[in-house]
């Protein structure tokens, strides 16, 4: 092999060591910080956590606040992937639409009760006060984009005339507070496991709520 490609090579081991040891210090300090806390957090325990050197951490965040930005950032980013993914299952074949919602609404209920979604939520919650722009973060990057994409698949089964609505965003509000809203409860925000057949029996009641206000067909609404 050439110097340079041996060169090229060394180049592209480093750069793919570096991307691993940030990922591994993002869920470390993720574990740590829905563990301890943002105060009680310390860099020393992240660094142990990751593996790496507490200099690493610094290297490559530079502080512990703008670690925590980064933590929900790449957080986000997960959960949109999983939510999107949820969404897109929502597409008009020609099937049944309570059955279409049901689905989509179970695998969004997945997403939303996975555990690190709570544990994300539950740090939110902690820390907003300090740190308001937290939740632009899990706003803007997740809940809002996984809402809009929800109006979209919602307005093309409305101009299909399959549902009936004017104001599609609305309607992906509402079919989303009607998932969430039994889940909180049922789950403890979290400290209960819900089970698969429970999170089925809520998408199905919210559904049924659903297709009452926004069904085009009486048949549909059933």
């Amino acid at each position: 092999m050439s110097g340079a490609g041996t060169s090229a090579g060394q180049r592209l081991a480093g750069a793919r060591g570096r991307i691993d040891k940030r990922r591994a210090i993002l869920d470390a300090a993720f574990t740590v910080f829905a563990r301890e806390g943002y105060a009680q957090a310390g860099v020393d325990v992240i660094a142990a956590e990751a593996g790496v050197a507490k200099a690493t951490v610094y290297n490559h965040f530079g502080d512990k606040e703008t670690l925590l930005r980064q933590t929900f950032a790449a957080l986000a980013d997960s959960a949109l992937t999983q939510n999107l993914a949820a969404v897109e299952r929502l597409a008009d074949h020609g099937g049944e639409l309570r059955a279409m919602l049901e689905d989509v609404g179970f695998h969004l209920l997945q997403c939303y009760c996975d555990d690190r979604s709570w544990a994300m939520r539950r740090l939110l919650s902690a820390e907003i006060n300090q740190f308001p722009d937290l939740l632009d973060i899990v706003q803007g990057q997740v809940a809002d984009r996984v809402t809009e994409a929800l109006a979209d698949r919602l307005a093309r089964l409305a101009l299909a005339g399959r549902l009936r609505t004017t104001d599609p965003l609305l309607a992906a509000e509402q079919f989303s507070a009607l998932l969430s809203g039994p889940v909180d409860k049922r789950s403890r925000l979290g400290t209960r496991h819900v089970p698969d057949t429970e999170l089925r029996t809520v998408a199905s009641a919210a559904v049924h709520t659903f297709l009452k206000a926004f069904a085009a067909e009486p048949a549909e609404a059933t």
